[in-house]
């Protein structure tokens, strides 16, 4: 029944979005805001395919957390249901991507015309400089800035270090982080065919205010969100995530080197 139910969705889905992609070019030659609203109601119809078809429904915890003005959205990434449920978690988001997803046609001139940001991740320090350059003008406006730190997705029960993006841009922007914790991966799996049943949980969770060093501020985000996304995944039934043991000291090191 769910391989029925998944190839039912995944044909709906990649359809009505490939009828969606051309039938709504139109909206290209509207102001920003309107159609970003468009691109709401689309997404909206997606969650009805995926409750109907699927049976994957969704719940969003602490909504309380988010604050008024700009800020740094840093959400797991397990999945690609959350990428298609931003515009509706949060208000006028921009989403920090790969620039190569700006070259798809069709799909890179609406990324465009919503105003995402794109990363070069492979020009090192280039990309950080362009990453800062091209969010302060979202900043300004006021919109919130959504990014992965890990950069990539991540299944539940796995393990990928935080990279140092969010780090640069909490220093350089001075905004808030709201870590954004999820168990999506339990229902939409990352290369996955099959999509499950359940509801999937969102929860943003207290911000992290500016001012904190850098060092101090990431830690307190990947311990945060890595707990409360466990939190979400084992309620779900799904594994916890096993972690690399923290280094040892090197002051430790030293002292055993001499004990031996």
């Amino acid at each position: 029944m769910i391989w029925i139910r998944s190839l039912a969705f995944n044909i709906a889905f990649h359809l009505w979005t490939a009828l969606m992609c051309f039938a709504l070019l139109w909206m290209l030659l509207l102001p920003r805001p309107q159609m970003v609203a468009v691109v709401k109601w689309y997404l909206g119809t997606v969650g009805w395919l995926e409750r109907t078809l699927v049976g994957i429904r969704y719940e969003v915890r602490g909504r309380e957390n988010l604050p008024d003005g700009p800020f740094l959205l840093a959400a797991k990434h397990q999945s690609a249901w959350e990428t298609m449920k931003l515009h509706l978690l949060v208000k006028d988001p921009a989403i920090i991507l790969k620039r190569e997803l700006m070259w798809i046609p069709i799909w890179g001139w609406y990324a465009a015309k919503a105003k995402m940001i794109p990363v070069d991740r492979g020009a090192g320090g280039a990309a950080i400089k362009s990453l800062i350059r091209n969010s302060r003008p979202v900043r300004d406006e006021g919109r919130p800035i959504v990014i992965f730190p890990q950069g990539t997705r991540v299944a539940p029960g796995t393990y990928r270090p935080y990279r140092i993006g969010v780090g640069m841009l909490y220093d350089s922007l001075g905004i808030p982080i709201v870590p954004m914790a999820l168990n999506a991966g339990l229902y939409w799996p990352r290369h996955s065919f099959l999509k499950y049943p359940g509801t999937v949980v969102v929860e943003f969770l207290p911000p992290i205010m500016p001012g904190q060093p850098r060092a101090e501020a990431m830690r307190d985000l990947e311990e945060r969100l890595e707990a409360a996304s466990d939190r979400l995944v084992t309620a779900a039934g799904g594994p916890p995530t096993l972690r690399p043991p923290p280094p040892e000291p090197a002051q430790s090191k030293r002292t055993a080197t001499a004990v031996s």
